[in-house]
């Protein structure tokens, strides 16, 4: 029998940079939300012009279980498996990409 999730324990997540600069990082989802963007602000910077200061927002749905993605509004826009989107549920292996940069979701 599987156990069960335990109510407000959110399962570790990280993000693998698949391309640009940081190409091969893993970048832990430590906290409920990570910003990420180009600015100094964000939890997360990209360096990619093609990033805005605050383009995505990586959040814990608690209610569902689930890791989410919202764009915020950004210039260049979002895409989840090479389609653009506004928001998001992610599923492990779900390819992101913000501006140029390619990242993969995963569970740990």
């Amino acid at each position: 029998m599987d156990p069960c999730p335990t109510p407000g324990l959110r399962p570790p997540a990280c993000l693998l940079v698949r391309s640009g600069p940081r190409r091969g990082i893993r970048i832990a989802l430590g906290a409920d939300e990570t910003l990420i963007g180009r600015g100094q602000a964000g939890d997360v910077t990209l360096s990619d012009e093609g990033v805005s200061r605050e383009h995505v927002l990586l959040s814990f749905d608690e209610a569902a279980n689930a890791w989410t993605i919202e764009d915020l509004q950004s210039t260049n826009g979002t895409r989840v498996n090479g389609k653009r989107v506004r928001s998001s549920v992610l599923q492990p292996g779900d390819e992101l990409q913000i501006g140029s940069t390619r990242l993969t979701f995963l569970l740990e």
